[in-house]
């Protein structure tokens, strides 16, 4: 089975940095614990010269920089084998990715939804950020996918500011009253990546979205006659 070469690498700089990562740790509380019976066993009547505590202190100071190089290095080694090369390479391409969230963006969001049955009932509720129903509206019932625009008004007729991102929430239940599954898409050009605590995002219409949740990826379609 073919291994792919910056997947490889990663992984041994990831290993080659853990190790010396170790060695330094191992060394900065060797340097520690010198340092403090040095302190304990010294001469009342002739202390430590203050210049070379000082030395050692910089010394100290010099390892645990180290380490926290150390740490910032392991830090992006990760964030590469977390799929960030991958993230950026999906800017300007048209994707699907699985998410219940959308962005209100020119008056609108859009998702679709996908029911694995028939069923007998389906309510679609809108949440804002804070969890609250802005919006219920009636579904589809037949299985497959379903695709849904709301025109970011809600239950009063008042229409919402942009900027917002909104959750959908498919209730579907079936003769039996049983919960039909379902899943739920947003798709759209690719605008950005973002790291957020370590992890890639990729922006669609406003939202974002890990990009590990992208199901479908596709070049941009062009309108007819239209100019490049």
């Amino acid at each position: 089975m073919a291994v792919d070469a910056t997947a490889a690498a990663g992984s041994t700089s990831a290993v080659s940095s853990a190790l010396g990562r170790t060695r330094l740790a191992e060394n900065f509380d060797t340097f520690l614990t010198l340092l403090t019976t040095q302190l304990k066993n010294q001469d009342p009547l002739s202390p430590m010269d203050s210049n070379d505590f000082t030395q050692q202190m910089v010394q100290m100071t010099g390892v645990e920089q180290q380490l926290l190089t150390n740490d910032l290095l392991n830090k992006l080694i990760g964030n590469t084998s977390s799929g960030i090369s991958t993230a950026v390479s999906l800017i300007g391409k048209e994707v699907r990715a699985v998410s219940d969230e959308a962005a209100l963006s020119g008056g609108q969001a859009k998702w679709t939804y996908k029911l694995d049955s028939e069923a007998a009932d389906v309510k679609l509720e809108i949440l804002d950020s804070k969890g609250r129903i802005v919006k219920t509206l009636a579904g589809d019932k037949q299985a497959g996918e379903h695709a849904l625009t709301w025109n970011g008004k809600d239950s009063n007729g008042v229409q919402l500011g942009n900027g917002g991102t909104y959750t959908l929430r498919v209730k579907a239940t079936d003769t039996s009253f049983a919960e039909v599954k379902s899943t739920t898409f947003v798709q759209g050009t690719v605008t950005g990546v973002e790291q957020i605590d370590g992890a890639s995002f990729i922006a669609i219409n406003g939202g974002m979205v890990p990009w590990d949740r992208v199901t479908r990826v596709a070049q941009p379609s062009t309108a007819p006659g239209a100019s490049s």
